[in-house]
């Protein structure tokens, strides 16, 4: 058998939001390498895999890359079929990009498998559409946690005129706010913040840019979160077609 690794996107939590390419690599799998945030339901797909959790969790003891990377080599080269199962997109904070590139220089094959990000599902979740005609011109994705410990440009982010929606953003949310209002906008501008994407027990809060940090800790918001900033955080479309059904 030939060498090969699929870096597979489970897509937010909700099992049925998994792509049908992601549920046949599973299926397929001998070995699982699972990351923390994916929703252990899913592993129904792949019931006769061998799985290792390779936990990755933000402020908690985590498995290391190099550990990760020196696995998924490991099982390749013994010729058994690997998923490298991500939360959401492998590639959108996923380090799907860096994986890929170390097994391909060590002569590995490798397939990504994109999964629905968080940020997307999170905003459908809750009747925010992200790129709405008339109100947002685009969204840009940013994480608010980096590999040397920067800030994103925050202030060139508040000009961009596009809805934000922020990653690993709930341990800096004072610099998120500090940055966009110095940046220029709005204390006014819609905030919404939205805690366990696509799953059963997903809360969110609606806020403003200027009380964004009280009511964050009025309501306790906790890990895992994304943010969407922007006047298309105060609408609910899936509220209107309700009241119209």
């Amino acid at each position: 058998m030939s060498a090969k690794v699929w870096l597979v996107g489970a897509g937010p939590g909700d099992p049925e939001l998994l792509t049908l390419k992601a549920v046949r690599a599973m299926g397929e799998a001998q070995v699982v390498l699972i990351d923390d945030l994916v929703n252990p339901a899913v592993l129904e797909h792949c019931p006769s895999a061998q799985v290792i959790p390779v936990g990755k969790r933000g402020g908690c003891r985590s498995t290391p890359q190099a550990f990760i990377h020196r696995l998924m080599l490991r099982y390749a080269r013994q010729g058994k079929c690997v998923v490298r199962l991500k939360g959401g997109d492998p590639c959108i904070f996923g380090r799907g990009g860096e994986e890929a590139e170390w097994l391909a220089e060590r002569g590995i094959e490798v397939e990504l498998v994109n999964g629905i990000t968080a940020g997307l599902a999170g905003a459908t979740q809750c009747g925010i559409s992200l790129t709405q005609r008339g109100v947002a011109r685009g969204v840009t994705l940013v994480t608010a946690h980096t590999l040397d410990g920067s800030s994103p440009e925050w202030h060139a982010l508040a000009k961009t005129g596009t809805t934000l929606v922020v990653y690993m953003g709930v341990s800096s949310l004072q610099q998120v706010q500090a940055g966009l209002l110095e940046g220029g906008l709005p204390a006014t501008t819609p905030v919404a913040m939205i805690e366990n994407a696509s799953l059963p027990q997903q809360r969110e809060c609606r806020s403003h840019l200027g009380a964004m940090c009280t009511d964050a800790t009025t309501f306790q918001l906790k890990s895992p979160a994304i943010l969407v900033i922007g006047e298309v955080a105060a609408q609910a479309v899936t509220q209107v077609l309700s009241q119209i059904a």
